[in-house]
Parts: C-alpha cells; sequence; structure tokens
C-alpha cells in the first residue's frame, strides 16, 4: 500500500511540475544550458518539507541527465549542471551545493555538503589577469555507491564505493573504495571494514580475572 502511495505521488508530482519544466524547455534556446538549469533548481530548492523533495525529483527526473524516482532532494539543496546523475535511493541532505557529479546508488550527502566540478575551475597561471577573468575546466567528481558524505564536506574529487569522508573534511585527492577520510586535507584514517569489526566485536561477557 505505502509503495502505490508513493507512485502515486510521485505520478502527481510530475504532473504539477510539468508547466515549470515546460517553460525551462522553451527558454533554453535563448540562455545557456547551465545558467538556466542553475536557476530552475534555485527557484525548485526553495518548497520545503517532503512534498517539496517529490516535486524536486519530479522536476530532475525530466531535466537532469539522470535522477533516480526513488532518491531524496532536500529543502535549499542547490544543483548547477545539467549533466549531474543521482542513483536510487540516493539521499541529497538540506542546504547542499552540488556541480558536476554522479552520486552512486544508495549514497548519503549530509547537510551543507559541497560537490564542486573539480578542483581547476579556476585557473591561476597568468600573473597579468584577475583570477575571476583565468577561466578554468571542469571535471565530473564520481562518488561512488553507498557512501556517506558528512555535515559540511568539500568534496572536489571522486569518491570511491562504500567509503565515508567525515563532517568538514576537504575532499582534494581521489578516496579509494571502503575507507573512512576525515580532515583537511581529507586523509585516510581508517578502513571501514576495520571500524565495522570494531563496532561488532562483543566482549566476553562475565569474564573472569585471576
Amino acid at each position: 500500500m505505502k509503495s502505490l502511495l508513493k507512485k502515486a505521488v510521485r505520478g502527481l508530482m510530475l504532473l504539477l511540475v510539468a508547466p515549470l519544466v515546460l517553460l525551462y524547455l522553451l527558454l533554453r534556446p535563448f540562455s545557456t544550458k547551465d545558467a538556466l538549469f542553475s536557476g530552475f533548481s534555485q527557484l525548485l530548492s526553495l518548497v520545503p518539507g517532503v512534498l517539496g523533495s517529490y516535486l524536486r525529483v519530479a522536476a530532475y527526473r525530466l531535466t537532469m541527465q539522470q535522477c533516480a524516482a526513488d532518491c531524496y532532494i532536500g529543502f535549499g539543496a542547490l544543483f548547477s549542471q545539467q549533466g549531474t546523475r543521482i542513483g536510487r535511493g540516493a539521499y541529497i541532505g538540506p542546504q547542499c551545493n552540488i556541480g558536476w557529479c554522479a552520486i552512486g546508488d544508495d549514497t548519503l550527502l549530509g547537510s551543507g555538503v559541497h560537490i564542486l566540478s573539480g578542483k581547476n575551475q579556476h585557473h591561476i597561471q597568468d600573473p597579468t589577469k584577475p583570477y575571476k577573468d583565468q577561466g578554468g575546466s571542469f571535471e565530473q567528481v564520481r562518488i561512488g555507491s553507498n557512501c556517506w558524505l558528512g555535515n559540511g564536506a568539500i568534496v572536489m574529487a571522486s569518491v570511491g564505493d562504500g567509503s565515508i569522508v567525515g563532517a568538514g573534511a576537504v575532499v582534494t585527492e581521489p578516496v579509494p573504495p571502503g575507507v573512512i577520510v576525515v580532515g583537511n586535507p581529507a586523509r585516510v584514517l581508517r578502513t571501514v571494514a576495520e571500524l565495522q569489526q570494531q563496532a561488532t566485536a562483543k566482549p566476553e561477557a562475565g569474564a573472569q580475572h585471576d
């Protein structure tokens, strides 16, 4: 019953968002693709609550390169690149700021996570020009499946499957699968497997000592 209700709500949201998506498509020939998409995202980000997430997901299913129907996109979450992909069961927390990236299935982004379009968006080689006039290059950042990015993390490089990025960490280099990284710049603290083993280890109950 719950599954049927969710499908009904998703269908209703597709209908509700259709006029806005139509306007977006009509305006595309008169604007750069990502600039228009970013403004569209800013408008959608303002709708609160669970229904706001359903509305955002419906809109991004029709406009983003890929957006799974069962993901969650929190209040205030902003997307700047139409080419972004969001996998099944992903959770995007409130106030996230997402650049050009691919987010894997069942990945969790806490509140205020920033995923940049790589770390070369602004060049600084020419001392005769202001930084803002030197241009840059965008790179797609890939966040693997079943990852957890803690609140306030800033990510500029890809993260492997099953890895955890600590709250406030700044990721400037690729993160291998199955590890926990913390700090600025982010460094490997331990593997996820080690943490899981520690969590599941049970001390011997009522152990006697001589």
